[in-house]
């Protein structure tokens, strides 16, 4: 009897999975909102200045380093989405919805492994981002920094490589 309260109670208490759930999804929505908010006022700005035919310093550079960083915060906006589907799937229950319209098979999750192996590929995607966003930044002063930026773009494509090759695909 004492067994089969504790197993009940063991079993029940997966749900608090729930606020994972939850909150990773709220994290996304604002994550999603924010970008978006960021992607308005850069392209606002560039509407305003072309009609104003005014051609600020540097904004170019400012232009693409919101856009980017509007991409990046949509891909870590996918990963809490991703985790947040996953873990749902995992734990709780099946999502029905998406098993009845047949959509993608991206947000489907089976296994542990398969969620971590899905967001590791999104989490490396935004590594490449980021950098990408940093690299647009520095200032290169020599060969020798030229180099290591010539390295460091080598080890991101490899890494690419391999996530693509170990993936089976």
């Amino acid at each position: 009897m004492l067994e089969k309260i504790f197993e009940h109670t063991l079993w029940n208490g997966r749900l608090f999975v729930l606020l994972a759930v939850i909150f990773s999804l709220v994290a996304s929505i604002i994550l999603f909102v924010v970008a978006s908010v960021d992607i308005w006022g850069i392209a606002v700005s560039t509407v305003k200045m072309y009609l104003a035919h005014e051609h600020p310093p540097h904004f170019h550079e400012k232009l693409v380093g919101v856009i980017i960083g509007a991409v990046d915060l949509y891909l870590i906006a996918i990963v809490m989405l991703i985790f947040s589907f996953g873990v749902y799937e995992l734990f709780i229950s099946e999502i029905d919805p998406a098993r009845k319209t047949g959509s993608s098979k991206i947000l489907q999750i089976h296994s542990l492994d398969q969620l971590k192996d899905k967001l590791a590929k999104v989490i490396v995607m935004v590594l490449i981002v980021t950098f990408f966003k940093k690299a647009m930044y520095t200032a290169y002063e020599s060969p020798l920094d030229m180099l290591y930026f010539a390295i460091a773009i080598l080890a991101l494509g490899g890494a690419l490589y391999f996530l693509h090759k170990g993936s089976g695909k």
